[in-house]
């Protein structure tokens, strides 16, 4: 899996652990276009960054992470903000809505289920593509500037987030199952917020949105699909990451 021999190098972590910040990780060491791998310490994907401590930060300043793509929505950034003086945040705005509807829902007196939960994470995930694509052809504008060390976020770092790593990983020409491999991770590493904060909601309810699914990722992808015919005419048509955008981000962010 991704933190196997085929992605890991032997003195590489691609976990970093952080005590205010979870499912931190590096995308470094996958294999790319033309057999060459993404840079390790470039590019790195998280749940938010409110609660770093400061030997959080000065471990992200030995790394030389010096800018921040947030995904978070208004509402989850301003409850939630950070101002870090080593981080030059940039914010791509994609609101969320599972957690917001799941409680409507409670409230109106539904008894809500893990396959209702399972289907607004599949809603979710549409309006990735469907509504949000202008933020996620910003990312990719983002990454062509330089290639100073990167994280990408949303809160939990898993659905946004993934949405954002499966786009740039097959745009550095990674296959299909090591970006399935990727966005799994989460389900090891994501540390879940207190129960209370959804405490009217079933164990079942709340795997079904603190957990991610294959499916999850392959609600984005088959819209894509079903409109563009392919991830890579997604890319090009709607994203903007033409050939030269493809040849810009792997000068940038893969090994020679």
């Amino acid at each position: 899996m991704a933190t196997g021999p085929k992605t890991e190098a032997a003195h590489f972590s691609r976990p970093i652990t952080l005590e205010g910040a979870s499912n931190f990780r590096d995308l470094g060491g996958y294999q790319g276009l033309d057999g060459r791998q993404l840079q390790w310490r470039k590019l790195y994907r998280s749940a938010h960054l409110a609660h770093l401590t400061q030997d959080d930060l000065s471990q992200l300043k030995a790394l030389g992470v010096s800018r921040s793509a947030d995904f978070r929505g208004l509402g989850e950034s301003a409850h939630l903000a950070y101002d870090w003086p080593q981080l030059n945040r940039h914010a791509l705005t994609v609101e969320p809505t599972v957690v917001q509807r799941a409680q409507s829902m409670i409230e109106k007196g539904q008894d809500l289920t893990a396959s209702d939960t399972v289907e607004l994470m599949h809603d979710t995930y549409r309006s990735f593509v469907n509504i949000y694509s202008a933020r996620f052809a910003d990312f990719f504008t983002l990454l062509q500037r330089n290639d100073d060390p990167l994280v990408f976020h949303c809160t939990a770092g898993k659905d946004r987030t993934g949405w954002a790593a499966a786009l740039l990983l097959t745009a550095l020409g990674v296959d299909e199952e090591q970006i399935m491999d990727d966005y799994l991770l989460t389900n090891q590493l994501f540390r879940r917020p207190p129960v209370s904060i959804l405490g009217q909601m079933s164990e079942e309810v709340l795997d079904a949105l603190w957990r991610v699914q294959p499916s999850y990722l392959m609600a984005s992808v088959d819209t894509v699909r079903n409109r563009y015919d392919s991830l890579d005419s997604y890319l090009t048509q709607e994203l903007g990451v033409d050939r030269a955008a493809r040849e810009r981000l792997a000068e940038l962010y893969l090994s020679e």
